[in-house]
């Protein structure tokens, strides 16, 4: 098991040792501080740097229009399409107006 210093960590990861010092800090990068020193071991940061590659992702397939119009699911049900921003403001409009309360009739005579 090999460990680094932070300057060889830094180089090996090829960033400043001073952001590689902060992630080590906040727990972004493995490592500890031993006394007045940062230790890495080198089988932990490339396990780090193999977690950071992206997730492959499934090529995309062709299909013909009769494939997409056709539906395979036994249970299928179609509902009802979206409404447009108009019908939906005005929905709530009326969900958010207050009811309102006719005015008092002033009962003082001049």
């Amino acid at each position: 098991m090999k460990t680094l210093s932070l300057t060889e960590a830094a180089n090996f990861l090829k960033m400043h040792a001073e952001e590689v010092r902060r992630r080590a800090k906040s727990g972004h990068l493995p490592g500890a501080k031993l006394g007045k020193r940062w230790v890495f071991i080198l089988d932990d940061l490339v396990e780090h740097i193999r977690s950071q590659y992206s997730i492959p992702r499934q090529a995309l397939r062709v299909v013909s229009e009769k494939e997409v119009s056709i539906c395979h699911s036994t249970s299928a049900v179609i509902r009802g399409g979206s409404r447009s921003p108009h019908q939906q403001g005005s929905v709530l409009d009326a969900l958010l107006a207050q009811p309102t309360k006719p005015k008092r009739k002033n009962t003082m005579t001049s």
